[in-house]
């Protein structure tokens, strides 16, 4: 088993924010708590929004980018400024899905440009009166604060956010998420009283964050090469190492056969899962996860892994 400062440094927690503080300042206390060099978030909550907010510790702050870049499912309490039917209101739903475009709020910390994004499904879960409540899925960057004065707009009655709740950041569920008061208290269980059972219950590993996003599976002489930021070529690849289809230009994760990630990298072809590679590039890598000297260094040829 992995030593728990070890475990610590490539970890990540599935965090219920609680209403009040940022998300950057949410991070800087468990930095300090953790007594850590280096916290970050996957995707930035309003101060008085609460739910899933992915925290990443020491070297799993590689993968910020990418999983702020992941799906996003939110429950929203909005206000309208008039009454509406319903029949009106599923109508403007449905306009609602599919390609939308934003510009961000005059608070954000983005240049105001509109963006186009995606909303996936929009669910009206309950009406009463000029209260709604509705859960929706859409892909990163959408302003559901901006969603409600628009939806607002299009009933041509006005309408702002009044509540908002993250249930999902991919891979994370809202029902797997922890408090701070938890992860506090299971920190100065281990501490204080040598139990790191309860610490590493609340602190996942690295690959959790990754789950999502297909995987490949390399050979053991390959992964230096890799950790040193060479691209991956065929011959690295194990046997039966591709698990899914995938398109040329998907992200992908690069992992032991012990299941340990390696690197994030991005597929230079399409590549199908029951076909068997035995030459050129098949992705490039984009971000290395594993330190490099973790596996030895088995490979010759500069900037291709493939031994």
């Amino acid at each position: 088993m992995v030593r728990i400062e070890e475990y610590l440094k490539r970890g990540v927690i599935n965090l219920d924010k609680p209403p009040g503080p940022t998300s950057h300042e949410v991070s800087a206390w468990i930095r300090k708590i953790f007594n850590l060099n280096k916290v970050g978030h996957g995707g930035t909550l309003d101060p008085q929004a609460t739910g899933v907010l992915p925290i990443l510790l020491e070297d799993a702050t590689k993968i910020t980018p990418f999983l702020l870049s992941s799906n996003k499912e939110y429950v929203c309490l909005m206000k309208l400024h008039k009454k509406v039917s319903q029949k009106k209101l599923l109508k403007a739903f449905s306009r609602f899905e599919g390609i939308i475009y934003q510009k961000p709020p005059l608070k954000s910390a983005v240049k105001r440009i509109t963006r186009k994004r995606r909303i996936y499904k929009l669910v009206l879960l309950e009406i009463e009166d000029k209260d709604v409540l509705f859960k929706v899925k859409c892909e990163s960057g959408v302003y559901i604060r901006v969603l409600c004065h628009d939806i607002g707009k299009f009933l041509n009655v006005g309408a702002s956010m009044y509540e908002l709740r993250r249930t999902l950041s991919e891979p994370f569920v809202e029902s797997d998420s922890v408090t701070m008061h938890d992860l506090v208290d299971s920190y100065f269980l281990w501490k204080e009283c040598d139990e790191e059972k309860y610490l590493r219950e609340k602190i996942l590993p690295i690959e959790d964050a990754l789950k999502h996003i297909p995987k490949i599976y390399i050979k053991d002489s390959t992964v230096d090469a890799i950790c040193h930021g060479a691209d991956l070529a065929a011959p690295g690849i194990v046997d039966d190492g591709i698990t899914n289809d995938i398109s040329a230009g998907d992200l992908i994760v690069l992992y032991t056969k012990k299941e340990e990630a390696v690197a994030l990298a991005i597929s230079k072809r399409d590549i199908k899962r029951d076909v068997s590679y035995t030459k050129g590039i098949i992705a490039d890598t984009k971000r290395v996860i594993m330190q490099p000297d973790t596996y030895p260094k088995c490979w010759k040829k500069a900037g291709v892994a493939e031994w």
